[in-house]
């Protein structure tokens, strides 16, 4: 919201679903604090008789409201964490894909800009790979991203309901979505490094051929390890981007479903919490993501160093600090349009998976009462 002309007048926001009403910074921070320090479900009762979910993220199943007693037998099981740790998989594959699909022309740029040393614009990057490979040239790579991302973010995904449903318990709140984020990312790691370095040689023009034909060479040339080239650097990028993203994500849904009383986000809400963890996380850890690539992009062992801090004193000393920083701007969009996009694909799927879940426990349940009348 635009700042009032007014001076001396305490910033304010307005949050949807709080009835319009405005908060000063201070309270709202208050708040939100409160929030992640001191809920506790027996003392966070709500007027309306239903406690506000902390951690509902996108892969959390939300807690329902206490139903009526004439209700409360018909109720299907809420799901087990491996049956949680399933929906999430099967709905962060179909989003995985989907997303990173879409954003892949915003990725060749980037990594065009990071792999070269010449001085170049994102614009005439693009422009660069419009003529000289066509439309088609922004989509190289696309079987290994499409496959890589279902399988990585699958995983990802998993791990972290997984991770969550153990971690709740025995935990306070806000420390659940770090760890869990952490959690996910290192399991994910061993599929998305794979997948990064073929997707990457072949934007850079460091490899030439499909995506298969890449890991062949590879598998050739350096063995099965030659597949995880900059895998600590990824890993250095990859956590605290995805710790940030994540926990960013979890906290700022837990404060507008406090505020709006919903079991759910709106999708516009999704989109803006999203976009908003993603360009942070971003723009915090480029730096990584440029090491990591040149890691990635180089063929010859001759090229230059093959360790992380050996890479970055590399860069500092041919670009000085201003080459850490090589495609934040397309780095910054592709993850805050990463984030809006993934995180409503993958609410959209996750509903799907859960609601087809559900009515598959009510027609269990129906099928067991009718036969157990039948048979009494």
């Amino acid at each position: 919201m635009p700042p009032s002309s007014r001076p001396r007048e305490p910033l304010s926001l307005s949050l949807p679903g709080a009835g319009g009403r405005s908060q000063d910074f201070p309270s709202l921070f208050s708040d939100l604090t409160s929030l992640l320090l001191h809920h506790s479900p027996a003392a966070a009762a709500t007027p309306h008789g239903r406690a506000p979910v902390f951690s509902s993220s996108t892969l959390s199943i939300p807690a329902p409201a206490a139903p009526a007693q004439a209700q409360a037998q018909s109720q299907p099981q809420a799901p087990t964490p491996l049956e949680r740790a399933a929906i999430g998989a099967c709905a962060g594959a179909a989003a995985g894909a989907f997303t990173y699909a879409a954003l892949l022309p915003l990725d060749a740029v980037k990594t065009r800009l990071q792999a070269g040393a010449a001085s170049r614009g994102s614009w005439q990057v693009f422009a660069d790979i419009l003529r000289a490979d066509g439309p088609l040239g922004l989509y190289r790579g696309l079987s290994a991203v499409i496959l890589g991302s279902a399988t990585s973010s699958a995983i990802y995904f998993g791990t972290c309901e997984l991770a969550k449903s153990l971690l709740r318990p025995h935990l306070p709140p806000f420390l659940v979505p770090p760890l869990a984020g952490a959690s996910g990312n290192i399991s994910s790691s061993a599929i998305m490094v794979p997948k990064e370095l073929i997707t990457q040689r072949l934007q850079s023009g460091a490899a030439m051929g499909r995506s298969w034909q890449v890991l062949l060479q590879i598998l050739q040339a350096d063995g099965f390890f030659g597949l995880y080239a900059g895998y600590a650097a990824t890993l250095l990028r990859n956590l605290p981007a995805g710790v940030l993203s994540y926990s960013s994500f979890e906290y700022l849904k837990a404060f507008a479903l406090s505020k709006s009383n919903a079991a759910n986000l709106t999708p516009g809400e999704s989109v803006l919490c999203g976009a908003l963890a993603g360009a942070i996380s971003a723009g915090l850890t480029t730096p990584l993501d440029v090491v990591k690539t040149r890691l990635m992009t180089r063929v010859g062992a001759a090229q230059g160093s093959r360790t992380v801090v050996g890479t970055m004193q590399e860069v500092i000393a041919e670009e000085g600090l201003m080459g850490l920083s090589r495609g934040i701007g397309p780095r910054v969009l592709h993850s805050a349009c990463f984030a809006a996009i993934g995180y409503c694909a993958f609410e959209t799927a996750r509903l799907m998976i859960l609601k087809s879940y559900l009515e598959s426990c009510e027609r269990k349940a129906a099928a067991e009462t009718k036969t157990g009348v039948a048979a009494a």
